[in-house]
C-alpha cells in the first residue's frame, strides 16, 4: 500500500475515533467494543490524545522557526 493511502486511512480512522469519544459517547449506549466503552466512560484523559496532536505540532514548528532563527543569525 503506498504510504500516502496509508496516512489518508489512519487519519481518517483517528478522526472518526475522535469524534466518537468526543461528541457522541455521551449520547449513544455503549458499543461492546472494550476499547470504545473505555473512551466513552473515561472524562479526563480521552482528550489527551486528540490535544496531544495540536500541541506537539506547535512545538515542533516553534523549535523549527528557532533554530532557523539561529543558523542565519
Amino acid at each position: 500500500m503506498d504510504s500516502g493511502y496509508c496516512i489518508l486511512l489512519l487519519s481518517v480512522l483517528f478522526f472518526t475515533i475522535a469524534t466518537y469519544a468526543i461528541l457522541l459517547s455521551p449520547f449513544v449506549p455503549l458499543t461492546g467494543i472494550r476499547f470504545l466503552d473505555a473512551l466513552a466512560n473515561d472524562s479526563h484523559y480521552k482528550y489527551f490524545a486528540i490535544f496531544l496532536i495540536p500541541t506537539t505540532s506547535y512545538f515542533v514548528i516553534a523549535n523549527w522557526v528557532g533554530w532557523q532563527y539561529y543558523r542565519n543569525s
